[in-house]
């Protein structure tokens, strides 16, 4: 990608170490900022995290990490800010194709990040009542599909952690980077066509 100005790639932080390693490896000329993962379960909180970090960077060129992950995402972004394709994170990380096979077959995805951060996301969702949390998710689930990166470190007993507090069991899933680094650097292609910033 040929591009003098650096751009701001900014979005949820669950593949933070794997965006930042590609844009590493191929010297990108990209600065990122990554949010907590857990936003996508407080639509207020994801919001506001957004606007006020697009507005304080209002003068550079904008990438946007997120899915559809809030009902007024695009309203959010505006016109002069670009978003990577794909419905959320796990979508964009195996392809839709694997992503939708995998979740007819009862899947529910944990990535590294989440799983490391259970209690944090979970109680912000379904409180802290065992019960029902088990309850909600072997209502739609049939068993926690673990997906893991080249850039995941070992999270196999916190997965197993996760796995007895939901009353799932546990599958594992090892996808590369491929389709990843497709969508980011279609989004930072994509930024050659952006509108200029508006000037201070």
């Amino acid at each position: 990608m040929q591009q003098t100005e650096r751009i701001l790639l900014l979005g949820c932080g669950i593949l933070k170490k794997e965006i930042d390693y590609l844009i590493a490896k191929h010297q990108w000329p990209v600065d990122s900022l990554w949010f907590d993962s857990s936003l996508h379960v407080n639509f207020n909180a994801l919001e506001q995290t957004l606007r006020h970090a697009l507005q304080r960077n209002g003068q550079r060129r904008r990438l946007v990490f997120y899915g559809t992950c809030h009902p007024l995402m695009q309203q959010i972004l505006g016109r002069d800010v670009r978003r990577v394709t794909g419905q959320n994170c796990v979508d964009i990380l195996l392809g839709s194709e694997l992503f939708t096979e995998k979740l007819t077959e009862g899947a529910f995805f944990l990535l590294e990040d989440w799983a490391l951060h259970w209690d944090h996301v979970t109680s912000r969702t379904f409180g802290s009542n065992p019960v029902i949390i088990q309850e909600i998710f072997q209502l739609s689930h049939t068993h926690l599909l673990c997906v893991r990166t080249p850039c995941s470190g070992d999270f196999s007993a916190a997965a197993a952690a996760v796995g007895q507090k939901v009353g799932l069991p546990l599958r594992w899933l090892d996808v590369s980077l491929d389709k990843l680094e497709k969508v980011v650097l279609a989004g930072l292609q994509s930024m050659k066509e952006a509108p200029p910033c508006p000037k201070p």
